[in-house]
């Protein structure tokens, strides 16, 4: 089967990058490996800045369904010491920037706003291979193939389109993060509700190396927390995952002497915790171009979680689908311009979070030593944090 343009992956960047060619009739298919949009949950909350995810959700059309989403309060900001000492506190006045949302709704609405069919789920890419004048053969588990003009990876981190353009792998970065949820926490840990507050928490210690507790607050009193631990990946593995209640109480040991209202967010929750090893590309990552092929998102440009991979591939999606449809018999010129931009636009993010800040240059930011005080909590939000 042949498609003229073809993206590997449904996540939100690959979507935009869908509705933008849709929106413009130009053909577009999606091949997503899960099998269906429920397969699995969508992660938490997203905070979307006015400068990459919200101009990417103009240019898709889906400003109305996004404002839908909104979870208002949600860009208060709280820093707390190991002890639960409160050393920054800063409430959402509604003048923010970064309004938060769920990214499962919305990933939905941009499902929603696609044809029926456009997302072929359950292929799951497995070789790929450059054929004449630029196209490109797709093999998915199960024999099936398709050949494109364009294909676009936007699969991810572990991308099976990038070593078409690049030789570069992921890399850990040295830290990992154990992921837990504690659910109707207002009524059953009122402690750690409190001191959660009504957005974002950040907790670490001044003195400390390398803890960090981060949570934010979702929908129906959920605290959905990442548990920052800076330990090589063969510390992980001696222990495992697969028995929860081991494993809790391992990453717990680590947050000894800690309030308990914040050693909470990796002890009484009611779902395994889950490893999420932390890596990422080389800063300023980049590919000489390559006829009918190029990347978005992590596949191009994955870093370590800092507030912005998200509204970044949103952002790249939009930026090629408008590329695309200014030049649609040009897509060679198309993706030059596409990519003049997406280069120091990505090497700029991943420079910002290559440093890693102590707990005391955090502590810097947020009571203003370093930047002369913050004036919303849409400032501190969008702090690059290990987070």
């Amino acid at each position: 089967m042949h498609t003229p343009v073809t993206i590997i992956g449904a996540g939100l960047g690959g979507l935009v990058l869908a509705r933008v060619l849709r929106l413009h009739g130009l053909p577009v298919t999606v091949y997503e490996a899960e099998p269906s949009p429920a397969a699995r949950s969508q992660g938490g909350m997203l905070d979307i800045h006015d400068y990459n995810g919200q101009l990417a959700l103009k240019a898709a059309g889906l400003m109305d369904e996004f404002r839908g989403l909104i979870l208002e309060g949600r860009q208060a900001v709280r820093l707390l010491g190991r002890d639960g000492a409160v050393l920054f506190d800063q409430t959402d006045d509604g003048t923010g920037t970064s309004p938060e949302v769920q990214r499962g709704e919305l990933r939905q609405i941009l499902l929603d706003a696609l044809p029926g069919g456009t997302v072929r789920w359950g292929h799951k890419a497995t070789g790929v291979r450059a054929l004449a004048g630029g196209r490109h053969e797709v093999t998915f588990a199960g024999g099936t193939a398709v050949v494109t003009t364009l294909l676009v990876g936007a699969d991810g981190a572990w991308s099976r389109i990038r070593p078409l353009l690049s030789d570069a792998t992921p890399e850990y970065v040295g830290r990992s993060f154990v992921e837990t949820c504690l659910h109707d926490a207002d009524t059953r840990h009122p402690a750690t509700a409190k001191a959660v507050g009504g957005g974002t928490l950040v907790a670490l210690d001044p003195d400390g190396d390398g803890k960090w507790l981060v949570a934010h607050r979702e929908k129906g009193g959920t605290l959905h927390a990442y548990i920052t631990l800076a330990k090589p990946q063969d510390w992980f593995a001696t222990f495992d995952f697969t028995d929860a209640a081991a494993a809790t109480a391992r990453i717990a040991q680590e947050y000894d002497g800690w309030a308990p209202e914040l050693t909470a967010l990796i002890t009484a929750g009611r779902t395994a915790p889950v490893l999420r090893p932390l890596h990422a590309l080389p800063v300023g990552h980049r590919w000489d171009r390559v006829p009918g092929v190029t990347l978005l998102g992590d596949a191009a440009h994955l870093s370590t979680p800092n507030g912005e991979g998200a509204g970044l591939a949103m952002l790249d999606g939009a930026e090629l689908g408008k590329a695309l449809a200014a030049r649609p018999d040009d897509i060679e010129t198309a993706l030059t311009e596409y990519e003049r931009g997406l280069f120091p636009r990505s090497a700029a993010a991943a420079a910002a979070v290559a440093h890693n800040p102590t707990p005391q240059e955090v502590i810097n930011f947020f009571t203003g030593r370093e930047q002369g005080g913050s004036d919303s909590a849409a400032e501190v939000s969008d702090c690059k944090l290990p987070c």
